[in-house]
């Protein structure tokens, strides 16, 4: 039979060769394709492939060429035919690149073959002048650009289209080069001249993308364009223009600080040194801060810049030289900022958050120090700046030392309240509180209120200050006084936190200065920064239970305060982030342990007590009265403020707020239509280690109920993984591995992409190990969640591995009594044994009792189970092991899908009648194919 086959692929062979050189093409490639089918040798099929790929040149059908050249090549890699042909064909389908490589090799393999040496020739003009096509394209369009945005005459739309046309080609390293090569850089200087807002921001905008990973090309715009220039430009009035700077600089810093992955060579070391620029743009920065030539705008984002990176992101890593850089040569102009009273005349342009960014940055330079010298030469600079201002002659230089310190107060605490505690700063601030100028008052309280921060602080101040407060409240008739005197006794009289048998006040003043600060609170009549302490008084008087249930049924003041925190004062957020989290009662509690309580008292000691109305039910009647009032759009307000405001503490305490409201299933819907589902996201990525967990928390309550389009629309739904993936750790608590689990399944069941990327994500393996858990919820969410996995390829790879127990687990599972579990995990078989034929058999080598669970899973009385069952049933007798369906006929199954197969027609019962008649009909015929059941009916939802 085999010397019959061989003859018979030579003949037709032969006779295709006949027709080529007859020029009869078709008949060839008949005879070629019937030899192809018939032949076993895999060199004369190469020939024959090879021979048919010439034929196909003939009838200029270039992509079967190409394919049978490359069948040629796969066997012999120099068959010099195959190869020119394949660079034949590629050349015709316009891949030159491809071409020439294969034309490159035949003239290697034959140097001296002319044919060879004139088609590499040719195929690397073709090459150049494609490139060369394309490179006058782009220079042509980037020339066209500039020439619509320089001409003043311009229609606008084509002037804003040239623009964005060029910010996007600038973000493409080609396009930035090409701009780069064309002049781009003084075009987009004369752009800037033109002193056009839109004309400046397409420069700035399109010079970041230039700037973007690479670091010779930012070197080389640095000293273009000149650090001065770039500050000058975010200098300017406009809050769009000195952001887009700012970013501009970040660009440029991530450049020159390791963005740009590029190989230099040897000389980049010297070439590319950019630790002269760097200090340059870091010098100029802090001139920046204190030049009264800059803006508001310009300083908010040069106070950003350096908050973002001067301090180590790292601790671990030692070198915290740019701190002491800066501290040396720009503490004090930091400090000056603090210590402006824009009351005053002469003073610095500011915004309503420059303050709260100086001192934040303050506090990152003070907690980026690394030992007591450090520490106390940045206490002496402060003390040393303070004691230059202060002058009895001068009240306005004594007041701007005295915010200075409030500054401080407001950043690294320990060293505001150090100068507080000199001798004569006290006595100053008591003076100024009684001075005739309203200006000296209103810094004098600020700095109270600042100064009694902390617990010893303020028992220094109930005993001297109190009285003092309220003689200024009693007597001022000017409303912003009388409101800071009221937040620094509201502050005073929380200093028990919501310990209920620690009020410093007596019954009732607590409620009535409540009242009194959302009175102001509600009155539009009042400035937005006054109102603000109004919210500061709330923030510390809202320990108490009674002033929480107060203000949450005052709707009119919680509205208020949920606008105040969408305004552009985000000096606010804070304040407000403590009000709510006193509400919702979600700081960390400290367990009680009744023993400890009993051995207390009995020695006399101090027992903290809880209010009545801090208990589980009122605190839930306050979350459904902040959700009606809007707290989760003001939430998703708060958390996209710029990241110097947005502390990591805050965002903590947000996460801690939205994991509180998102406690009943019932509110979560409402929390997803307020926006709350994107704006958890970038807290559970965010902020310190037990903000992420709140948050990622927070994200499974609502990924596990709700619709991910909706919840997280567009792409944003592919970053709720990993937070959820993190959940999964064995060191966080069993309700969070729970939660992640049901908002993984959620998912899980939505798309395939998801499930991939739960899969790359590395969620499998804690995903198997939930399996096993002793814990019955846990263990079912995870089956809930591997039965929507089980789609997946990779998933289904890792149970076609041998030396593992995972389809044995899944088998036993299905074996369980908790009929939830069965139905998961059942319906993972029933998918996974669908779309791979090999695991039917595998099945029963896993273990013994297969059949036995098979036929309980058949037999069962819930028709979701049974269905499963029936299913699986059904892939087995569908198999390609026809020794496994006869052991499956042999046996009581047969006659369990005869019963079940011959029953009446049921609704409720449709489904397992169905599918046992289908495998009724297998038994009898076993046709080899799979147009079976489809495998994605049993995903959990």
């Amino acid at each position: 039979e085999k010397v019959c086959n061989k003859y018979q692929e030579l003949e037709l062979k032969d006779e295709g060769n006949k027709h080529f050189q007859a020029g009869d093409i078709d008949k060839a490639i008949e005879c070629y394709t019937n030899a192809i089918k018939v032949c076993k040798d895999k060199k004369v099929l190469a020939v024959i492939h090879r021979n048919r790929s010439a034929c196909y040149l003939k009838k200029e059908n270039y992509t079967n060429a190409a394919s049978d050249a490359s069948k040629a090549i796969d066997v012999d890699a120099s068959d010099i035919k195959a190869l020119y042909r394949r660079c034949q064909a590629l050349e015709k389908l316009g891949k030159l690149d491809m071409a020439f490589k294969d034309v490159q090799r035949c003239a290697t393999l034959e140097p001296k073959n002319k044919t060879f040496l004139e088609t590499l020739r040719f195929i690397y003009t073709g090459i150049f002048s494609l490139q060369l096509k394309t490179t006058f394209s782009t220079d042509s369009r980037v020339q066209n650009m500039f020439e619509i945005l320089l001409d003043e005459e311009m229609e606008k739309d084509k002037r804003e289209k040239a623009a964005n046309n060029l910010i996007v080609l600038s973000r493409e390293d080609a396009g930035a080069e090409r701009i780069f090569q064309n002049n781009g850089v003084p075009l987009l200087l004369n752009m800037i001249e033109t002193g056009k807002p839109e004309m400046i921001l397409a420069a700035i905008r399109t010079l970041s993308g230039m700037c973007t990973g690479h670091k010779a090309r930012a070197m080389a715009i640095v000293n273009m364009v000149g650090v001065d220039k770039m500050c000058s430009i975010m200098a300017i009035d406009n809050e769009e223009i000195a952001l887009a700077t700012c970013n501009l600089f970040q660009c440029i810093n991530d450049s020159l600080t390791g963005g740009d992955t590029r190989e230099y060579g040897k000389e980049a070391s010297l070439v590319l040194d950019a630790s002269k620029d760097l200090k340059t743009i870091l010098l100029s920065l802090l001139e920046m801060v204190s030049s009264s030539k800059v803006s508001g705008h310009g300083r908010d984002q040069a106070l950003n810049l350096l908050n973002k990176n001067v301090p180590r992101k790292d601790k671990k890593e030692k070198n915290n030289s740019r701190t002491l850089f800066t501290i040396d040569h720009g503490l004090k102009k930091i400090l000056k900022v603090c210590g402006q009273v824009p009351e005053l005349p002469d003073q610095l342009p500011l915004t309503e958050n420059t303050q709260l960014i100086a001192s934040v940055l303050l506090n990152k330079l003070y907690d980026d120090l690394t030992c007591d010298p450090e520490r106390n030469n940045f206490r002496d600079i402060c003390d040393e700046y303070i004691k230059s201002k202060i002058d009895p002659n001068n009240m306005d230089k004594t007041i701007h030392a005295i915010n200075t310190i409030s500054g401080l107060l407001q950043g690294p605490f320990d060293v505001g309240n150090a100068l507080v505690g000199r001798q004569g700063i006290m006595e100053m601030m008591v003076a100024l509180c009684g001075s005739e100028r309203e200006v000296d008052q209103m810094v004098a309280v600020e700095a109270l209120i600042h100064a009694s921060s902390k617990m010893s602080r303020a028992s220094f101040i109930i005993t001297n200050g109190v009285s003092l407060l309220k003689d200024i409240y009693k007597k001022t008739k000017n409303e912003k006084i009388k409101i800071r005197s009221l937040v620094g006794l509201c502050k005073l009289g929380s200093a028990g936190g919501d310990d209920y048998s620690l009020r410093q006040f007596a019954e009732g003043s607590t409620e009535k200065l409540a009242k009194q600060c959302r009175k102001w609170l509600c009155n539009p009549q009042i400035d937005t920064k006054t109102r603000k302490w109004a919210i500061e008084g709330l923030a510390y008087l809202t320990n108490d239970a009674d002033v929480k249930d107060d203000f949450v049924e005052d709707e009119l003041a919680m509205k208020a305060m949920f606008e105040l925190a969408k305004s552009k004062d985000k000096t606010i957020l804070y304040a407000v982030a403590c009000i709510l989290i006193n509400c919702t009662n979600c700081y960390d509690k400290k367990e009680i342990i009744p023993e400890l309580v009993q051995l207390a008292k009995f020695s006399k000691q101090h027992v903290p007590e809880q209010h009545p109305k801090d208990k589980k039910d009122f605190i839930e009647k306050r979350v459904k009265r902040l959700l009606k009032g809007g707290v989760t759009s003001a939430l998703a307000v708060m958390v996209k403020a710029d990241s110097s405001i947005l502390t990591d503490q805050t965002k903590e305490m947000l996460a801690r707020v939205f994991l509180a409201l998102s406690e009943d299933p019932k509110d979560r819907g409402t929390i997803v239509a307020q926006g709350g589902g994107k704006a958890l996201i970038p807290l559970a990525l965010e902020g310190t280690d037990v903000g992420k967990v709140k948050a990622s928390h927070a994200l499974a309550k609502i990924a596990a109920i709700s619709n991910p389009e909706i919840a997280f629309p567009g792409e944003r739904v592919y970053e709720v993984v990993r937070p959820l993936v993190n959940l999964l750790h064995t060191d966080r608590e069993g309700m969070q591995n729970f939660e992640a689990l049901r908002g993984l399944t959620n998912l899980a069941g939505y798309s395939e992409k998801l499930r991939v990327k739960i899969v790359k994500e590395k969620a499998l393996p804690e995903i198997e190990n939930y399996m096993f858990e002793e814990h019955d919820q846990i263990r079912q969410a995870a089956t809930e969640c591997m039965c929507n996995l089980v789609t997946c390829k990779e998933v289904q790879d890792r149970y076609l591995e041998d030396g593992n127990d995972k389809l044995k687990l899944l088998v036993l599972l299905c074996g369980e009594d908790d009929e939830s579990l069965q139905i998961a995990a059942a319906g993972a078989l029933a998918m996974i044994t669908a779309s791979q034929k090999k695991l039917c058999t595998k099945l029963t080598r896993v273990t013994t009792q297969w059949l036995e669970i098979l036929q309980r899973l058949c037999l069962h009385v819930n028709p979701r189970i049974q269905h499963r069952g029936l299913v699986i049933v059904y892939n087995m007798l569908n198999s390609d092991d026809s020794e496994l369906a006869k052991k499956l006929i042999e046996s009581e199954m047969l006659e369990i899908l005869t019963v079940i197969g011959k029953a009446e027609d049921n609704p409720k019962r449709q489904d397992p009648i169905d599918t046992a008649r289908t495998c009724l009909v297998k038994t009898v015929n076993k046709p080899n194919n799979n147009n079976g059941l489809p495998s994605f009916i049993f995903s959990v939802k």
